[in-house]
């Protein structure tokens, strides 16, 4: 079984699917993690040399290299992967279950504005700025997320709360 989770910046891709691994046994991976450690460059690095356009070519290259591989895992996306490329057609394939962590606007706004200092995109913005990147994305990036085959809510839940939602989902 292969799951990959995919939603907005901050809405507990990584941290879910670690705690998710653990429950299932299955081998944890998080893209960003997959492309730094295969470009020996972090992605802020990556974006500032290489810009975005060879960003999103290697992610989608890593990304189905990912998905070619036959054992359990959970995959983590990074928040705007299911947007370029054939992303999205290439994670629905075959037994891959795709999940959507969907936050609505004010959460996502609420969990950027407290964790701003390890969001490089969203960092340099003052607080008052955050709320109309935060909707003006998720309007972008909405349909792309819909495209997935499950939709998990995690407003006002804990991370541990929406780990026990999915693996029942998934039993």
């Amino acid at each position: 079984m292969k799951i990959v989770l995919l939603g907005y910046m901050a809405s507990g891709k990584s941290s879910i699917g670690k705690r998710l691994s653990k429950k299932l046994s299955f081998k944890f991976i998080d893209l960003d993690d997959y492309i730094i450690d295969k470009e020996k460059m972090s992605i802020s690095d990556i974006f500032k040399f290489k810009g975005e356009v060879y960003f999103r070519l290697i992610e989608n290259k890593y990304l189905i290299e990912i998905l070619k591989n036959n054992e359990n895992f959970i995959l983590s996306l990074g928040g705007g992967t299911p947007c370029y490329a054939n992303n999205m057609e290439e994670i629905n394939k075959e037994n891959t279950i795709s999940i959507y962590l969907e936050g609505n606007t004010a959460t996502m706004i609420e969990r950027l504005i407290r964790k701003k200092a390890k969001r490089p995109l969203i960092a340099s913005l003052s607080d008052d700025k955050i709320p109309e990147f935060v909707a003006k994305h998720l309007f972008e990036r909405r349909p792309y997320y819909e495209q997935a085959k499950m939709k998990v809510k995690i407003d006002n839940k804990t991370k541990k709360e929406v780990t026990k939602e999915l693996q029942i989902l998934l039993n």
